[in-house]
């Protein structure tokens, strides 16, 4: 796929992995529009693009400020190209010590809300070249001890990304998913979990997989890519 002038939406762009995928793509001439929660890192990210770009500062888990946001993307083109990667991180620790109200947060955020993302965007993708990649996490492959509501988001989402790809295989959109090990990003400071980032790969290189995987010629497409470091 030629990526120049494609519209590109990136969920959780405001830092980490998002904001890395949406500075290199907008270097191959990608029209970007970042979604995230905070606008002020919208913004600075934005600044530092070098195509077009939009900002959409919403909670993807607020439903009804999340379709109409869409709406409002819908309603200016649309999107070639939705890459869900946004998400958060829970301490690790037998499922009895982590809160309801962290349940029901890291399930929205990690699976339910790219579900209704994907819902939304769907119909307008289905007839031209179109693509969507689910960031999703090496804990969406792999069982690891502690990460049990971490991983059931994730698994979910592995899921999620498999059945669609059967839904759509015989339309011209293309489906795909990113499993990576850790990477160096803030999630794991905010979560308060203690992780090796000094191991990990940087947000940098992931963005260049996500690069390079779009970018490929017409009759190849990579529909799912797994990172170790």
């Amino acid at each position: 796929m030629n990526i120049a002038n494609k519209r590109i939406l990136v969920t959780g762009a405001s830092d980490g992995i998002g904001k890395e995928i949406s500075i290199k793509l907008s270097k191959s001439g990608a029209k970007m529009i970042l979604l995230g929660r905070n606008k002020e890192k919208l913004e600075s990210v934005s600044m530092q693009c070098q195509n077009e770009c939009h900002i959409v500062a919403c909670d993807i888990t607020d439903t009804g400020a999340l379709y109409a946001e869409l709406e409002i993307i819908l309603e200016q083109g649309g999107v070639d190209v939705l890459i869900n990667n946004a998400g958060i991180f829970h301490k690790g620790g037998d499922v009895t010590t982590i809160a309801d109200e962290e349940i029901d947060k890291i399930i929205e955020t990690n699976m339910t809300a790219h579900i209704k993302i994907t819902k939304k965007l769907l119909p307008s993708m289905r007839n031209h070249e179109t693509a969507i990649l689910n960031i999703i996490s090496k804990a969406g492959v792999v069982a690891q001890p502690g990460l049990s509501v971490y991983s059931a988001s994730k698994y979910g989402m592995q899921g999620f990304t498999d059945v669609l790809r059967e839904d759509t295989k015989d339309e011209p959109i293309r489906i795909a998913a990113v499993y990576q090990a850790g990477t160096n990003t803030g999630m794991f400071a905010k979560s308060g979990q203690n992780a090796p980032l000094e191991k990990f790969s940087e947000p940098d290189d992931l963005a260049e997989v996500v690069r390079f995987m779009l970018e490929q010629p017409e009759k190849i497409w990579l529909k799912e890519v797994h990172i170790e470091f």
